[in-house]
């Protein structure tokens, strides 16, 4: 088993990762709120976190991952009545949506993806149980969070109280005991979505979801928390103080992992800003592949300024790769048939990249190194153990799903428009290989020219004349 290390935002330090229960892991990232199609940047931590729970699982027994969905919320409120939607309608067809996406991003799902809605009863259990211990109290239909009861108020985002300026990022309301107190639970109006509760008929607030859902499904403590480094306060600040007092417990999360955001240019990208390239947008002209590539090529704790040529370089470094498999010769093989193996037959550069605070740029340069040997490698032994070391590699980073014929000629995309089709693009093939054969070079080089003003590549090799669509 390969020694882990993860930069945990509590401590501000990157440690050895060391799991309450080496025989059971337990991993939770906030998911999206939704009201829209998700954004480029929401697919960051959903991939990220995706590679981290591969690499967990191929060095522990069992790790159990759950990354909720956020279905009640004032936006979704906003979005619908904007619509002339109802609610529930209008979050699960963008929760479908989300996971619509996530399987563009080739995420594997997580074990659970709970729903706000689906835990009020937990949420109003957990609320009692603050106002019984005096970490929380009723005013005017509200019940809040007293932030001065938990005196590691703060510890997460490296805050003291005396820090925090009265009224920053929070709603000051005459309705509160102190200007920082937060709300666990809101009254609603007849047209707003509401249940019964000991406090009248009302809606929970943002923070108390995950307590409760993470309670529920994980237990008290939990080993890894992840999610953007936005949410790191006021939300998992929040999140943290409101479980501690409730659970009773010192220690809520083990190790705090935040992701960096995605930029376009200087800005982040933000739904409230308006520049936002959503994941379903740049699929029509990008594989999924090439943008999961794209969301690795960055370390994950670091902001990616997303552009044009970053997707160019992750094209080009992923033909690279299904290259040099498809140069080694035909194997019906995929990264897919190399999960759940022994934690040592993953390929070293690849897991200890990984294992260094997830180092994913060193990964991608640790498989590309391995496409090296495998071009290089001269007997069918050799071969055989660098492409199932580079598949294996895939496999922990999501990548190199496809097999490379199909990548490149698009043959196992049932939805993929194209002006030809291959049985056009094969009889066009046969005509210019007679055409050579009758010394006729004018007309193969017009057929040569006809295929790439379609965007089809030609490749002529000892092995025939092989295709792929640019």
């Amino acid at each position: 088993m390969s020694d882990i290390y993860f930069h945990n935002t509590l401590s501000g330090k990157k440690e050895k990762f060391v799991p309450a229960d080496p025989n059971h892991v337990s991993v939770y990232v906030c998911g999206p709120t939704v009201y829209s199609y998700v954004h480029i940047g929401n697919g960051r931590p959903a991939v990220v976190f995706d590679v981290l729970v591969k690499l967990l699982r191929s060095q522990f027994a069992k790790v159990s991952y759950v990354s909720n969905i956020t279905d009640i919320d004032d936006k979704i409120n906003t979005a619908a009545m904007a619509n002339n939607e109802s609610i529930v309608d209008l979050a699960e067809r963008f929760s479908t949506a989300y996971q619509e996406d996530m399987v563009t991003l080739g995420v594997t799902p997580p074990d659970l993806v709970p729903k706000a809605t689906h835990h009020i009863v937990e949420i109003i259990e957990m609320i009692e149980t603050l106002i019984s211990l005096d970490n929380a109290y009723a005013s005017e239909g509200h019940v809040l969070f007293h932030v001065p009861s938990d005196p590691h108020y703060g510890s997460l985002a490296k805050r003291t109280l005396e820090d925090m300026i009265d009224g920053a990022r929070v709603d000051v309301a005459n309705y509160k005991k102190d200007p920082k107190d937060f709300v666990l639970w809101k009254p609603s109006t007849p047209e707003q979505p509401g249940w019964d509760s000991p406090w009248g008929r009302g809606r929970p607030g943002w923070h108390i979801e995950c307590s409760a859902m993470i309670k529920k499904h994980l237990g008290d403590t939990i080993d890894i928390h992840g999610g953007g480094a936005d949410l790191t306060f006021p939300h998992h600040e929040n999140e943290a103080a409101q479980s501690r007092c409730a659970n009773q417990t010192a220690e809520y999360v083990r190790y705090w992992l935040h992701n960096g955001m995605l930029t376009l240019g200087s800005e982040k990208m933000s739904k409230s800003v308006g520049n936002v390239l959503t994941i379903r947008s740049l699929a029509q002209s990008h594989s999924g592949e090439i943008l999961r590539y794209a969301l690795l090529s960055g370390q994950y704790r670091s902001s990616l300024s997303w552009s044009d040529d970053l997707l160019i370089q992750a094209k080009s470094s992923l033909d690279s790769l299904y290259q040099t498999l498809r140069d080694a010769g035909s194997n019906a093989q995929t990264s897919d048939d190399f999960a759940g193996l022994e934690g040592h037959a993953y390929p070293q550069g690849v897991v200890s990249a990984l294992s260094d605070d997830m180092n994913t740029p060193k990964a991608l340069a640790a498989m590309h190194e391995i496409s090296g040997q495998l071009r290089r490698a001269e007997t069918d032994e050799e071969k055989q153990r660098h492409r199932q070391a580079l598949l294996a590699g895939g496999w922990l980073l999501g990548i190199l799903t496809r097999d490379p014929e199909a990548y490149f000629t698009g043959a196992d995309l049932t939805n993929e428009s194209s002006d030809i089709d291959a049985a056009t693009i094969e009889g066009l093939i046969e005509d210019r290989k007679n055409a050579r054969k009758d010394g006729n070079y004018q007309r193969a080089d017009e057929i040569r020219d006809e295929l790439l003003a379609k965007g089809i590549e030609l490749e002529d090799s000892r092995e025939g004349t092989r295709w792929r669509k640019l």
